[in-house]
Parts: C-alpha cells; sequence; structure tokens
C-alpha cells in the first residue's frame, strides 16, 4: 500500500516521502497512530506543492545569499580598538566583533558563527571569510587600528 508520512518513522522513511508499506503494518500501526495517510490523488498533489514551494524557498535563499556575498566581496572594513605602546590589542578581535561591524558598516546583518576569522592580537590587515550560504561565502579584509 502507498502512503504518505506525516511524521518519520524509523525504518520506513521520513516526513513527507510516499513510500510502499504492507497493508497490515499500514492498516493497524501508520493509520491509526496518524503517521501517514493514505496516497490517493489529494494527499499527491499536496506533497507535490509541498515539493515545489520548498523549492522555490531554497532557491530564493540562495538568491540573496548570492547578493550578500557580492556585496561583502573584496570590502575592507575599518575597526578600532585600544592597544599598548608595542601595537598589541588590549585582548583581541573577535568574530563577533566583526560581525558587527559588518552590520554597522554594511548594513547587512551576518552571525558571529559564520564569521571566518582568528583572533586578532595586533594592528594590521586580515582577511575573513563570512560563510553566508552553504557553498556561498565572500572573503574581505578587516583593518584594525586605533
Amino acid at each position: 500500500m502507498k502512503v504518505v508520512l506525516t511524521q518519520d518513522v524509523k525504518g520506513l522513511g521520513k516526513k513527507g516521502e510516499m513510500v510502499n508499506a504492507s497493508d497490515g503494518y499500514c492498516r493497524n500501526y501508520l493509520l491509526p497512530r496518524k503517521l501517514a495517510v493514505e496516497a490517493n490523488s489529494q494527499a499527491i498533489s499536496e506533497l507535490k506543492n509541498r515539493e515545489s514551494s520548498q523549492k522555490h524557498k531554497i532557491e530564493t535563499e540562495i538568491a540573496e545569499a548570492k547578493e550578500i556575498a557580492k556585496k561583502l566581496e573584496g570590502k575592507t572594513l575599518r575597526l578600532t580598538a585600544k592597544a599598548g605602546a608595542n601595537g598589541k590589542l588590549f585582548g583581541s578581535v573577535t568574530a563577533k566583533d566583526v560581525a558587527e561591524v559588518i552590520s554597522k558598516q554594511l548594513g547587512i546583518d551576518i552571525d558571529k558563527k559564520k564569521v571566518a576569522v582568528e583572533d586578532i592580537k595586533s594592528f594590521g590587515v586580515y582577511p575573513v571569510e563570512v560563510k553566508v550560504y552553504s557553498g556561498i561565502s565572500a572573503s574581505l579584509f578587516v583593518s584594525v587600528g586605533e
């Protein structure tokens, strides 16, 4: 019997998949517990609509991510920090600081977890990689000075 799963079922499939299961398993376990619905024309069309809307959502997210990466690519951001006499910083510049500077100077909100930078402990220009989306990243530079 073909059914569309409404929840993940271990050993059978994930939510939203159309699977083939034995008649007894469907009638006695899946259908009474509302883990699946019978694969009639309405359920199949709903499944296709869900898949197409999910695909469209992913495509728009990728387009937005590419646009953000284009805005970030090659930019140099200026960041100020306090330092001692020899140019060594008090503390360090972290991914959180870089994400805040991107937000202030470019108006793009980036999560600090998506910023790949080693801790900066002295003045200079440092490369930073921002992972905007899966497989899409942008390289920029951070100039640390007084």
